[in-house]
């Protein structure tokens, strides 16, 4: 078989992956998709081949897999028996780079010691995005990491944009408006060009909705705003996370309710959003299906705040001609993108009801004076992309038998 990239995205209990073959025009294949979930609790390898058939499903007992370590042997033992030899270089996705890491970087022990200073700013997905570089550093220090960042898509944002209103210090020091989920942004503006390009390189909003939301705006494929700002509670409002929220908010839960740093933020982070609004589920899916008035409140919400930003973010870019949404709920929710688009008649939106409950392409009337598209996002083989680019620098290293 080929050389082989492999895409890991780490959780707190689970390691999402890909594996991409390097063809002789390196270009990339993608073989296999999985995951394996449950650590600690119900253990479970599964991974489809890329016609959809199973590649494997195996479970363990709980203590044979309780960590992430053990989880990262099964891969490798599944890996080296399906591929014959272990991948060239893994790419990893890695949410948050500061102002200092702008490009896919090479990893070594001391660029992950820096990224360590973030996990503050993405408490729920920097450690679980850096536990297995490290794993894989301390026990395969010769294999090629490659870390990939959801800010770095942004960081060419004006310094208008990037800045907050407080003194210029803090900006310096790192406080400031960064952005994320700039992979899935870096992919759609690439993508654009092949589906759409009559607005490829005009000005589109992209809606990246899933349990975490965001929005951006694109203007020559490139990313001038977001709505995310310094941390990923920013914004839109998600799944557990409450989005844009008055900071006088977080001094009353202090001063007046009594909780301590830490309990505020675990409740920004766990028991806001969505699942705090109606509180029944952080799940869309859920709530559409529900008959609860509270669900109705939180979607209702969720679609009026999304078209809010879209217009601020058509304010930055001066005008809109494209609307695109993507990322679980954008692909696959039509009540969600209709009740937005209704939100947004203001600007010449339409959409065509049929091609909208199908999830094509475009989803636009023809009378629609904005297109809007639903274009699925795919953050994986954005990663395998950089990796590839990173090993051609580095010029490409032998194969790797088991």
């Amino acid at each position: 078989m080929a050389n082989t990239i492999l895409v890991i995205n780490g959780g707190s209990s689970s390691i999402k992956f890909q594996l991409f073959a390097i063809d002789p025009e390196n270009q990339l294949d993608r073989r296999l998709k999985g995951q394996i979930d449950g650590i600690g609790t119900r253990p479970r390898l599964f991974a489809k081949n890329a016609d959809g058939t199973c590649a494997v499903d195996k479970s363990w007992k709980s203590d044979e897999v309780c960590e992430l370590h053990h989880a990262l042997d099964k891969l490798v033992v599944f890996l080296r028996e399906y591929v014959g030899r272990l991948p060239i270089a893994i790419g990893h996705r890695v949410v948050h780079g500061g102002a200092e890491f702008i490009e896919p970087t090479l990893v070594n022990t001391w660029v992950l010691d820096h990224l360590e200073r973030f996990v503050p700013l993405a408490p729920l997905h920097q450690p679980n995005n850096l536990a297995p570089i490290r794993i894989v550093l301390e026990r395969q220090p010769h294999l090629l990491q490659v870390a990939c960042f959801d800010t770095a898509f942004h960081r060419h944002h004006s310094e208008i944009a990037d800045r907050y209103a407080i003194p210029d210090r803090f900006y310096r020091e790192g406080v400031r408006r960064y952005g994320f989920h700039g992979l899935s942004y870096e992919y759609i503006a690439s993508r654009l060009r092949q589906v759409a390009p009559e607005i490829a390189d005009r000005r589109v909003v992209v809606a990246h909705l899933g349990s975490g939301a965001s929005m951006c705006a694109l203007l020559k494929g490139a990313s001038i705003e977001s709505s995310m700002g310094f941390t990923a509670l920013d914004g839109l409002p998600m799944g557990t996370r409450p989005g844009q929220i008055d900071a006088g908010v977080v001094l009353y839960l202090m001063n007046e309710e009594g909780m301590s740093a830490k309990d505020v933020e675990h409740f920004l982070y766990h028991d806001c959003g969505l699942k705090g609004l109606s509180g029944i589920s952080n799940d869309v899916r859920e709530l559409l299906a529900s008959v609860d008035p509270r669900a109705k409140l939180a979607l209702d919400y969720f679609a009026y705040r999304i078209a809010l930003f879209a217009g601020m973010l058509a304010t930055a870019l001066g005008g809109i001609d494209g609307l695109v949404f993507t990322a679980g709920i954008g692909e696959n929710a039509p009540a969600i993108r209709q009740a937005v688009v209704d939100r947004l008649s203001c600007f010449g939106l339409e959409l065509s009801q049929p091609a909208n409950a199908k999830n094509e392409l475009r989803i636009s009337s023809r009378g629609s004076h904005v297109g809007c598209y639903v274009v699925p996002t795919d953050e994986e083989l954005m990663i395998a992309r950089h990796t590839l680019q990173v090993l051609r620098k580095h010029e490409m290293p032998t194969e790797r038998r088991a």
